[in-house]
């Protein structure tokens, strides 16, 4: 890749899914046009990140490849500040998510077109999820081949993936081989984003396996703002003092916290939040920044003495040590995702689609495993897959470096608690069921108690996001929406927005395919075809 020069055709600024879709695809589409891809993190993603068990050292707490934001206290949660991980790096949050592969729900894009969101209906959105697949089953009607996400079946799902499959069947769930098939409801493992066992992150996947020559890549660069000059983007200028020009169009692709904060910082946003921190303003856009939604999350976790799940025990570095070998041939403890098995489920018969997820996880992950427990143990999260509370996304201050204010205002309608403490009466009946009778054991914080009253306190204690925060820069047809249906942010030529702050509403599940899928059409939108 060259060294860059002060003047590019078009700037990406953010390398999560999206900004690597964006820029890799928008420069091959355009091969006599230059691009710079810009990310405040590091460009080499490490090992905790390549091995796929290292997920658990790298959501916890804030390092190198993990911003690890707090919320502002929030009053549905008690008035705790929840934790909002994100990844930091070439790659994004591909770096430090559980490589899980979902698309959502059909009814979810059909729904952002009805919204105003013209052309991104379920049938148009579709084929871009094909072109970035590369399904390791092979192609059929849902699925495809030669696209850059590898896409794979866990190399070694454990005993507890099998048990919670039978037991989930046993209460009358049905098994689905295929959550991104012809149907998402039911409940069985998850495919992932590996390459022979290995984290298949989105820069790999993009900027390395495709690798354009008219593609820069320029990564530990913070960027402070977008210049803007007579109502159009003409560059960034970067936090260390430099700056780069765009001749055509800025992209900005720094996710649904950086994104609005750029956009803010740059004097788009809010007019009387940011003249309060002496910013000029450009625009007076008050939905930059808001309709922030979130998948709000609760956990069971039990202890249980099985060697085949995780923990903070003694045995657990040789066991470690000694599936070094089998993951060097693609196979073995290390291989796992932790997030193992799951299901969407209806909370309620008359629904016509599910509105829950599960995720079944292989050891104890207590308030974002930063409490740690000297056993073995389990965990099945349950998220409300369409939340009605809506939050936001403000600055701190005018300084690029300081983490904005973020209020996902989880539990504020009081429809999602009651979701909520449906789904988890789902999860612990099958927690329950005689096929995972061997991993019974006692769950903490009493999270299966029978007494609701109890519950509903117990889940906002300990509830939070399973990191699939989006919205903040809604795209739409109307005069408020931020962005218009081919990203462009209204008021603004030149300057669009690529990322998962663009949705209109929050998919039903994991959202790394679709913000690649949103990478694929911005390019397309930039190339002019």
């Amino acid at each position: 890749m060259r060294e860059p020069r002060g003047a590019f055709d078009f700037i990406v600024v953010g390398a999560g899914p999206a900004g690597c879709a964006t820029a890799t695809r928008l420069a091959t589409l355009k091969p006599d046009a230059s691009v710079l891809l810009v990310e405040t993190g590091p460009a080499k993603s490490g090992m905790r990140s390549d091995v796929p068990l290292g997920i658990a050292t790298l959501v916890p707490f804030r390092n190198a490849r993990n911003y690890s934001y707090r919320t502002v206290p929030q009053a549905g949660l008690g008035g705790r500040r929840g934790v909002q991980p994100r990844g930091r790096g070439l790659g994004g949050s591909s770096l430090i998510n559980a490589m899980i592969y979902i698309r959502g729900q059909p009814e979810d894009y059909d729904d952002w077109a009805r919204l105003g969101a013209t052309g991104w209906a379920w049938r148009d959105v579709f084929p871009y999820f094909l072109r970035s697949e590369h399904n390791t089953r092979g192609a059929d009607a849902w699925h495809a081949t030669g696209g850059p996400l590898t896409v794979s079946d866990l190399a070694s799902p454990s005993d507890c993936t099998r048990a919670f499959i039978e037991a989930a069947a046993q209460c009358g769930h049905s098994f689905n081989p295929d959550f991104n098939g012809a149907s998402q409801e039911g409940v069985g493992a998850y495919q992932v984003f590996q390459q022979h066992g290995r984290r298949w992150n989105a820069a790999r996947a993009y900027l390395t396996a495709l690798a354009p020559k008219n593609l820069t890549v320029l990564a530990e660069t913070p960027v402070a703002r977008v210049a803007i000059e007579d109502g159009r983007a003409t560059g960034i200028a970067c936090a260390n003092g430099g700056s780069y020009a765009a001749r055509a169009e800025v992209v900005l692709a720094a996710g649904a916290f950086g994104t609005p904060q750029l956009l803010m910082l740059s004097g788009i946003g809010p007019a009387a939040h940011l003249r309060d921190l002496g910013i000029a303003v450009h625009r007076d856009a008050r939905d930059v920044g808001a309709n922030l939604q979130d998948h709000v999350d609760f956990v069971i976790s039990r202890k249980v003495d099985d060697r085949g799940l995780f923990g903070t025990v003694p045995g657990i570095l040789p066991q470690v040590l000694r599936a070094i070998g089998p993951f060097r041939r693609g196979t073995g403890l290390l291989t796992s995702n932790v997030a193992e098995a799951g299901g969407f489920l209806r909370t309620r018969a008359e629904l016509a689609r599910p509105d829950i997820q599960l995720h079944l996880c292989i050891g104890i992950v207590d308030e974002h495993s930063r409490r740690l427990h000297a056993a073995r143990g389990l965990s099945l999260h349950t998220c409300v897959l369409r939340p009605h509370s809506h939050g936001s996304v403000r600055l701190a201050s005018a300084n690029v470096r300081a983490a904005p204010l973020i209020d996902p205002a989880f539990l504020s309608d009081p429809r999602d608690m009651e979701t909520l403490l449906a789904g988890v009466g789902l999860a612990r009946r099958i927690l329950a069921a005689p096929a995972f009778a061997r991993y019974a054991g006692p769950a903490l914080y009493d999270a299966e108690t029978d007494d609701e009253v109890r519950l509903r306190e117990i889940i906002r204690r300990h509830a939070d996001t399973i990191y699939h925060p989006v919205g903040t820069c809604r795209m739409g047809s109307d005069a408020n929406a931020v962005v218009d249906p081919e990203l462009r942010v209204r008021g603004v030529a030149g300057l669009r927005v690529a990322d998962a702050s663009i949705m209109p509403t929050l998919i039903s599940g994991n959202t790394q395919a679709a913000c690649a899928m949103i990478g694929e059409r911005a390019a397309e939108f930039l190339a002019g075809g």
